[in-house]
């Protein structure tokens, strides 16, 4: 069986591409999102390996690191239900899409700095006036 796309599915994998681009391709979104493992693992051993009297902050690492994005998130699952919004079942993927969703903002934003039009930064010769070169001419002393 032959595959064929057309020029719709070609245009929806370009979109797709650029996106992925945005969310993992610059260095601020995986720092972003390195951390955001960092504390993925924080919470999860805090929560497997720690005994806690009263209930752990941990969690609040995620919470601070998804913000903004995921109190919108949160707002709208509150459109379904205060039981859907505080469930587990929407709060994981809710938080998951709200760091990808800071990730490709972040993309977009080191995107937007590095379309000047022109280099950060040029090196020029500190000088009173520009050099032009012209031929040296010898003048006697007297002159």
């Amino acid at each position: 069986m032959e595959s064929t796309t057309t020029m719709g599915e070609t245009a929806m994998n370009a979109r797709l591409t650029a996106l992925v681009r945005l969310t993992f391709g610059n260095l601020a979104s995986r720092i972003y999102l390195g951390l955001v493992a960092a504390a993925a693992v924080f919470v999860a051993v805090d929560t497997a390996f720690v005994h806690h009297d009263d209930a752990s902050m941990a969690g609040i690492w995620l919470f601070l690191l998804a913000a903004p994005a995921i109190f919108g998130l949160m707002a709208l699952g509150t459109l379904f239900g205060e039981g859907v919004a505080e469930s587990a079942a929407f709060l994981y993927p809710a938080l998951v899409a709200a760091v990808l969703i800071q990730a490709c903002a972040l993309g977009m934003f080191v995107r937007l700095l590095g379309d000047t039009g022109r280099p950060a930064h040029t090196a020029r010769p500190h000088t009173a006036r520009p050099h032009t070169a012209r031929p040296h001419t010898a003048r006697p002393h007297g002159a």
